[in-house]
């Protein structure tokens, strides 16, 4: 553990202050006054070059750690893995593109034909996934730098229980509705704006920024990955693609001997336990719950897309042009002195108020739909969660679960079982 520790130290203290140099990919804009552009604190776009290099980085990143997992079975391995990712992606590339952000300029260039989707947030997106779906979630492994930075603090991880598993789950699937929603809405990226290590890796984050990353990692200290676990987004994707995954990381090299030594081996509960059926169920018993679960879901999913409906012009009151109707709308004894910028600069464009309204209840009228499908799509997680519960695996080996399992590989290192034996062995 105290290796961890320096390490990261080490990392913190040898990229603090350190940007990337590279061309600016549009041009500043040209002021008739005297005005003069101050110099940015934030790093500039990078090269067109070195963002293929990040694509390759990426790729062969993705090979080497699936590699690892897979055919070496290197615990040691990926953690040396993980520590390079969150030097490049992480503080060197100072987390962007990330492929968790990349969500976003997908669910946004679906929407918007104006939008021009860079191809590196394409391929950022799409090759965890396309690795997911082959070999495991071994992006969360060893390549995304928020899972490392994690891991690195992860000294004394404790378990948190199915239930509590099972409860704070259900928020990543929120936050990716919700970072969809209001991408192809065209309202606001949330998931970079509340983004809780990009800051951390610029050294520019806003105080609170810097709290709420701050305590994530505290927390870590004893509750292994929060973010990765109970907040990502892009973890939903991961999840879906490895489930269908065609090789998996496997406890054992060979058949289980039902040790126990892996038993506790998993900070993230996703070592899914032998379970016998001892006591099988009758025919009656599985018909009824097979009827609950026709109803239940159906009903769900109508539950939440009508809670949606009904909620979205609350959804909808964070859009910049919603706001910018009502400020106009607001009776002049009743309004915030001083004046808004936004209404003052709506003041300096020359633009009527009826085509701000127009603006804002095309706005609206967008929301209408996209909360409709955001409340019909956390209803049927819902009732798919309970669904999986009612309905147990039957298995008598230690399996990881192949939807939260990261792949990180700590397991391996338990099994006394360390290759497989030839078929003719006795």
């Amino acid at each position: 553990m105290k290796y961890k520790a320096a390490l990261l130290l080490l990392l913190l203290l040898f990229f603090h202050g350190f940007s990337v140099k590279a061309i600016q990919r549009f041009p500043r804009p040209e002021f008739e006054t005297a005005y003069s552009q101050p110099e940015t604190l934030l790093p500039q776009a990078r090269a067109e070059v070195m963002e293929v290099v990040d694509v390759v980085v990426l790729a062969l990143s993705l090979s080497l750690v699936s590699w690892l997992v897979l055919k070496k079975r290197s615990r040691k391995g990926v953690f040396w893995m993980s520590l390079f990712s969150l030097a490049y992606f992480g503080f060197y590339r100072e987390g962007c593109v990330c492929s968790i952000g990349s969500i976003q300029n997908i669910a946004l260039a679906l929407f918007d034909r104006n939008y021009i989707l860079p191809l590196t947030a394409v391929v950022f997106f799409i090759l965890p996934l396309v690795f997911a779906l082959f070999f495991g979630r071994t992006f969360c492994a060893g390549v995304c730098p928020f899972g490392a930075l994690q891991d690195m603090v992860s000294f004394y991880p404790q378990k948190t229980g199915p239930k509590l598993n099972g409860l704070l789950g259900m928020v990543p699937y929120l936050y990716l509705g919700f970072a969809i929603l209001y991408a192809a809405t065209g309202t606001d990226f949330i998931i970079c704006r509340y983004d809780p290590f990009v800051g951390i890796f610029r050294m520019n984050a806003s105080f609170g920024m810097f709290l709420f990353g701050g305590l994530l990692l505290i927390t870590g200290i004893f509750l292994a990955r929060p973010y990765c676990r109970f907040l990502c987004p892009y973890g939903v994707l991961l999840n879906w693609a490895s489930r269908l995954s065609h090789r998996h990381l496997t406890i054992t090299a060979d058949e289980c001997i039902r040790c126990r030594l892996c038993e506790d081996s998993c900070p993230y509960d996703a070592i899914d336990l032998p379970l016998t059926d001892k006591s099988p169920e009758t025919r009656s018993s599985r018909i009824r719950k097979m009827a609950w679960i026709v109803v239940l879901i159906p009903a769900l999913t109508f539950l939440g897309a009508g809670t949606g409906f009904l909620l979205h012009t609350t959804f909808a009151g964070v859009n910049n042009k919603v706001i910018l109707a009502k400020q106009l709308a607001t009776p002049a004894n009743q309004q915030i002195k001083p004046e808004p910028f936004s209404v003052t600069a709506f003041r300096t464009s020359g633009k009527s108020v009826e085509s701000v309204n127009l603006e804002a209840r095309e706005v609206i009228r967008r929301f209408k739909t996209g909360a409709l499908a955001l409340g019909g799509f956390i209803g049927l997680v819902f009732g798919l969660v309970i669904a999986r519960r009612m309905t147990g695996r039957w298995h008598d080996d230690y399996l990881p679960d192949k939807g939260h399992c990261f792949s990180c590989a700590r397991c391996i290192d338990y099994c006394p079982v360390k290759t497989k034996l030839p078929k003719n062995t006795p």
